[in-house]
């Protein structure tokens, strides 16, 4: 692998209004939220390029799922911005900024059990080309859509499983079927939130190839949070490790493993 850049926030000069930071796909600048005088996200800035798989890692409570809130949209921030393709996107609902071209998974499944797997895919599919939900309606009416459904499973490995229904999924398909439902959408920038959760050691190696062919085949930008060490070292090309809600390092993987600070920090703490 080509060694990556230096972290952004690390370079000299070049601060979020330069041209060159605002060619960033995502970026955050001070991201904030407090919950009275406590703050959960403290003052995070990243940015993820084109291309590229950072990986997001911390200890339980340092604010990752938080700032993937943040994020996304789900919570309001106390203070910062969140910058996606250069506009700013920090005051849009969740919907809009999916529509801009930013997905996101969750930690817990969540699909249709009872619809097959390629109906959830269908479905998706529709409510982003702004076609009728109505269920009562012949999917294989739209072609489409339907074509574009079979596309996503296929890109998951799940293409011999779309007449199953999905509540019949082992954890680790639901999680394949969660990525196919997100590409639906056609992002350019995901964001996945510990995908390897609830997973299968057995699964979890054919998982990681999935998620890597996001990037590597599509020029899709991942952010990514995960507990397994060894598939963040493995997938990205840098690692943000937030400690008490702060950035406290953004570098290569191999510099972060190698970081003082980070290894203080985590003296007896689990990465």
């Amino acid at each position: 692998m080509t060694e990556a850049p230096p972290a952004p926030h690390q370079r000299p000069g070049r601060g979020l209004g330069s041209p060159e930071a605002t060619a960033a796909v995502l970026a955050t600048d001070t991201l904030t939220w407090r919950i009275g005088e406590v703050a959960i996200v403290d003052g995070v800035s990243l940015q993820l390029h084109a291309g590229e798989f950072l990986g997001v890692i911390g200890p339980n409570g340092a604010g990752k799922t938080s700032l993937f809130n943040l994020i996304s949209g789900l919570r309001a921030v106390t203070a910062g911005r969140v910058l996606l393709h250069g506009a700013d996107i920090t005051t849009l609902a969740p919907h809009r900024r999916a529509q801009r071209g930013l997905g996101r998974t969750f930690q817990s499944s969540s699909v249709f059990g009872s619809l097959s797997v390629r109906e959830n895919v269908r479905l998706a599919v529709q409510a982003h080309r702004g076609g009728s939900m109505a269920l009562w309606r012949r999917a294989a009416a739209y072609r489409e859509v339907a074509s574009r459904a079979d596309e996503c499973l296929a890109t998951v490995g799940l293409g011999a499983r779309g007449d199953a229904l999905a509540g019949t999924l082992a954890h680790g398909e639901k999680r394949k079927l969660e990525i196919a439902l997100l590409l639906a959408g056609e992002p350019s920038v995901l964001l996945l939130d510990e995908p390897m959760a609830g997973v299968s050691a057995e699964d979890v190696p054919e998982l990681v190839e999935v998620i890597r062919d996001l990037t590597a085949h599509s020029g899709r930008s991942v952010l990514m949070v995960e507990h397994h060490m060894d598939v963040i070292l493995d997938l990205a090309d840098r690692i943000a490790v937030m400690h008490h809600g702060a950035l406290l390092a953004c570098d290569t993987p191999d510099a972060v493993m190698a970081n003082a600070t980070v290894q203080e920090a985590y003296l007896g703490e689990g990465l």
